[in-house]
């Protein structure tokens, strides 16, 4: 399997992972939602609770560059550190939510 088609089923595995342990609530939908031609990958949920529209995304990758760019983690485990146990280089990460000057000190690729 090619590097990118390897990246690309590292994130939906990773990513269906954690839309499984997102805990059911009434009212609530978590799903994935996966763009293969654009290469955006998500978690999403969704609902209403007491009236209140509830929306929020869980988790928020692409893949640019051949890179995999992590644009939000909002999970307690970090998808960079899954990914390099699942044995990607960290110089084919981009944590893209940290400021592009911040990059550089990090183990990460800068972009």
């Amino acid at each position: 399997m090619d590097k990118l088609n390897q990246y690309r089923q590292y994130i939906k595995d990773i990513l269906e992972y954690h839309c499984r342990l997102d805990p059911k609530i009434a009212g609530m939908e978590t799903y994935t939602a996966f763009d293969t031609v654009q290469d955006h990958y998500q978690v999403v949920s969704v609902g209403w609770d007491d009236g209140q529209r509830l929306y929020g995304c869980l988790i928020h990758v692409d893949i640019k560059d051949e890179k995999i760019w992590i644009q939000y983690d909002g999970t307690e485990y970090s998808i960079a550190q899954e990914l390099i146990d699942l044995g990607v280089s960290p110089q084919s990460i981009v944590v893209a939510y940290q400021a592009p000057y911040a990059r550089k000190f990090t183990e990460f690729a800068i972009g």
